[in-house]
């Protein structure tokens, strides 16, 4: 540790800097300086102030020709002029002058060393360097002594809020990315998922480029070797299935996919624990120690134990801990090409199969398309189900179009012989408020058969709305759950729920269709309307 790191190259002229200080150095100012809190089980809890999600409506690219015709422009992507991006960033570093100690994580995002970049994050708050020591993938000391100028600099001056006269920005709140200059600067938001998907975002630009797939999935391996991949969106059980007593977890996040097979982009985990507990996730539960970083929950101010149900400041409480916090990791976090690949959705109306098995061109329509339904809210008036689409289960960090990523999934798909599935966790015999989640028990039973090869062998039967293959049978899986309409009392009802659904995802799809094959556009459910 130094601090008297020279960050003068930026135009920051702060005296007091701390280069990649321990975790026992950050306990000590984040407790001293920023009100955090120890836990009874040893980890340090913080508050991220008013922002306690990420901000992506605030997020913003430089628009700059060498990498504007890359980039998937829109809502997901908004372009802002390179002097707005440098206003910005004067007021970032305006702010962390103003400062009287600064932290300096450098550290690594990839675990390949081929393709790794060397990442610079500047920051004020001590948690949020400890969370980005976390995340990031640690140095050695002679990697740190020769880690030379960065591929690119995350500027943190979350405490101060942005400037909304600014040219394209709207609030208060700013995120913004350049390419070219290799910089990010933060404004206006202390949350620290958003330097977190930062450099995801970067590595979904990177990545492409080199013709490699970059992924918002999570990945582990069995003991024969076999790499398995897991999309979802929250709430569906990416993080919960791939980490699991019989397999090596390489990576609960972000990953991209090389010739030489996949790898975790990340060092640590950004686990979501509101409700977590020790039976139901006990590899998380575990993590949560000295080291760990708590975002936004609450404790018992005399026992400090920490209430993983208390949802006071936000239902996205979050745990940050190294990837070496998880017992049963896979070593370099690295893994071969997957033999299975799973799409998981948690249906909320009940009429997608629990497991079904995809053709190329149905694992791009679900791949783009990116679905999951979210149980109804307490809205007054709002009963049914929520459909949620995001493409390539992950819109929000793709820089290119989503036919980029599913174009490259595509073709290591038939590369590798690699085969797709896609898992139901939600409902079944009905919608929700009708019929019933379907336990983690079935859902595990389905993942292992997926795993085992059970699968490959039995009779299949094409489900005529969603045009799924169905299997008939599935070990320790009730057979009347896996055809959705079997499980249904009510067929009329199942099969109007069934077209309602169908006609979400033709919607959906539409915005699609100038980059999809017709191939890939039939591909998807048959909607009679």
């Amino acid at each position: 540790m130094s601090n008297g790191f020279d960050l003068s190259q930026y135009g920051i002229t702060v005296g007091n800097v701390y280069r990649n200080p321990s975790p026992a150095k950050l306990y000590e100012d984040a407790i001293t300086f920023e009100h955090a809190s120890i836990t009874s089980a040893g980890a340090l809890m913080n508050s991220s102030g008013k922002k306690t999600g990420r901000s992506p409506k605030d997020k913003r690219i430089v628009d700059n020709p060498e990498s504007s015709g890359d980039i998937w422009w829109g809502s997901v992507n908004i372009k802002m002029p390179d002097a707005s991006f440098l206003q910005n960033r004067c007021r970032a570093i305006d702010y962390l002058n103003t400062r009287d100690h600064l932290y300096v994580i450098d550290a690594f995002a990839g675990w390949d060393p081929e393709y790794r970049i060397k990442v610079r994050v500047i920051c004020a708050r001590a948690y949020h360097a400890l969370f980005m020591h976390n995340m990031l993938i640690r140095p050695t000391a002679e990697e740190l002594a020769n880690f030379g100028d960065p591929d690119f600099v995350v500027f943190n001056a979350g405490q101060f809020k942005a400037d909304p006269t600014v040219p394209s920005l709207t609030s208060s709140t700013s995120v913004n990315l350049s390419f070219e200059r290799g910089e990010f600067v933060i404004l206006g938001t202390e949350y620290a998922g958003e330097m977190k998907k930062g450099i995801f975002t970067i590595m979904n630009y990177l990545m492409p480029k080199k013709g490699f797939m970059s992924m918002h999935c999570s990945a582990n391996e069995g003991k024969d070797g076999d790499t398995c991949l897991f999309f979802g969106l929250s709430g569906t059980g990416k993080t919960t299935l791939s980490t699991e007593p019989s397999r090596k977890l390489i990576g609960d996040d972000e990953h991209y996919w090389t010739d030489k097979g996949i790898v975790n982009i990340e060092g640590g985990c950004y686990a979501k624990c509101i409700h977590l507990s020790a039976e139901s996730e006990p590899e998380i539960y575990n993590a949560i120690k000295f080291g760990t970083v708590l975002e936004n929950t609450v404790f018992n101010p005399e026992t400090r134990e920490v209430d993983f149900d208390d949802d006071t400041l936000t239902e996205n409480t979050r745990a940050s801990y190294p990837i070496e916090y998880i017992e049963n990791r896979k070593e370099g976090c690295q893994g071969g090409h997957p033999k299975n690949i799973v799409l998981l959705t948690c249906d909320a109306f009940g009429v997608l199969p629990p497991v079904s098995k995809l053709t190329p061109e149905q694992a791009m329509y679900h791949f783009i398309s990116g679905y999951t339904a979210k149980v109804a809210g307490t809205e007054v008036g709002v009963k049914e189900p929520q459909a949620t689409f995001s493409a390539c289960f992950g819109e929000a960090f793709m820089v290119w179009h989503p036919a980029k990523y599913a174009e490259l999934l595509a073709a290591n798909m038939k590369k590798y012989d690699s085969k797709v599935w896609l898992v139901n966790t939600g409902w079944s015999g009905g919608a929700y408020g009708v019929g019933h989640r379907l336990s983690i028990k079935v859902t595990r039973a389905i993942v292992d058969a997926i795993h085992n090869g059970s699968l490959n062998d039995v009779e299949y039967q094409v489900d005529d709305i969603f045009g799924l293959n169905v299997p008939k049978t599935c070990p320790n899986v009730p057979a009347e759950v896996l055809l959705p309409e079997n499980s249904w009392s009510d067929k009329a009802a199942y099969r109007e729920t069934a077209q309602k659904l169908a006609k979400l995802f033709h919607e959906n799809f539409k915005k699609f269709e100038d980059q999809a094959s017709e191939a890939i556009c039939n591909a998807g459910p048959k909607y009679n309307g």
